[in-house]
């Protein structure tokens, strides 16, 4: 069974005796996408549900956690943060071959591209002071309230996350990249001082793994909560303006070269203003430490796509086109690197 299809004979009976209300016959699509874990649409007579799937096969350890996923919907049902209603968990390989859980359907709207062409300047304004909101709320919630206080490991944010992604790097490395190496030596040794490590951070906030409500632009469901932990909230927001970065062609169009004020975007400059007003911040000191290291662990994580894509179990077609981000991803990181003196000059963006 590839990563595309389903085994609905299984599956089908499972759903009936663990869904309240499920009524067949079921189908499913699966989604464009989901490099990591393979999404697809179930119907089921009149209601229509979204499964995740850990893909099949030989995963990297502590990668494709649906199981968090779950968990961190779940919690999140009765906040401020707009999720899918987390349906059911089955942690039983041998329903359909991997670990799933199935989540509500959501109808609405997702923005694949961040220059927004699909709606006019005021829309496109109000879309990203709605990310800067919801992303002000999630860090605002509290772990304790809702659950989560044993969601990720305390202290120490980066240094796990930088020697996490570089063991990753290094277990799907297929071949030698300088800027990689650069950042994996420079990141560890200039960790700033006073890291938090109290919030609910998201791993992969951006544009694509958000659903827009039909006609306003009002987030309705934030997707793909693969990455999520407790740790340092700048993560996030480091990692939103790193993806603006990208260029406009290639596996992941970012908004380089693209003049944000004529097309009604925000400035780094400007979105960053607005989160810290939300969030009670004066400033942020050492931004280019968050920036590079975002670089980092995004390009660490295309790196495993492509060795996926190599061995065959990719479960996107997209992969291959990813996949050659690696080295521009990681040089834009390495360029990232210079002296940590003082505040970060947010004029420049």
């Amino acid at each position: 069974m590839s990563t595309q299809e389903l085994e609905l004979s299984r599956l089908e009976p499972w759903l009936r005796a663990n869904v309240p209300g499920f009524d067949g016959p079921l189908s499913a699509e699966k989604f464009p996408g989901g490099q990591s874990n393979p999404t697809f649409k179930l119907t089921a007579g009149e209601d229509e549900y979204v499964l995740r799937r850990k893909p099949p096969g030989e995963l990297l350890a502590s990668a494709h956690a649906v199981d968090r996923e779950y968990r961190v919907l779940d919690a999140l049902r009765d906040t401020d943060v707009p999720v899918p209603n987390a349906v059911v968990l089955c942690g039983d390989d041998d329903i359909i071959g991997s670990m799933f859980y199935v989540m509500e359907h959501l109808e609405g709207r997702i923005f694949w591209d961040p220059a927004v062409p699909e709606v006019d300047i005021a829309e496109r304004t109000a879309i990203y002071d709605e990310m800067n909101r919801v992303l002000a709320a999630l860090h605002s919630v509290s772990v304790d309230e809702v659950g989560l206080s044993d969601y990720g490991k305390p202290g120490n944010y980066y240094a796990r996350q930088i020697g996490r992604w570089t063991k990753q790097y290094r277990a799907s490395e297929t071949e030698t990249v300088a800027d990689m190496e650069a950042l994996m030596e420079w990141l560890p040794n200039n960790i700033p001082e006073g890291v938090e490590t109290v919030a609910l951070v998201h791993g992969d906030y951006r544009l694509d793994n958000m659903i827009f409500h039909p006609t306003e632009p009002r987030i309705i469901g934030i997707l793909d909560w693969e990455l999520s932990t407790l740790g340092d909230p700048l993560a996030d927001l480091a990692y939103q303006l790193m993806a603006w970065q990208f260029p406009r062609e290639g596996g992941i169009a970012g908004l380089a070269g693209l003049d944000r004020a004529e097309l009604g975007l925000p400035s780094d400059k400007d979105y960053i203003a607005a989160y810290c007003q939300r969030t009670g911040r004066s400033s942020i000191d050492n931004w280019p430490f968050y920036m590079a290291f975002c670089f980092f662990r995004i390009a660490a994580i295309l790196q495993g796509i492509k060795k996926r894509a190599q061995i065959g179990t990719a479960s996107s077609a997209e992969a291959d086109s990813r996949a050659i981000m690696v080295g521009p991803l990681a040089a834009l990181g390495a360029a990232c690197i210079p002296k940590l003196a003082g505040k970060w000059p947010l004029s420049e963006r």
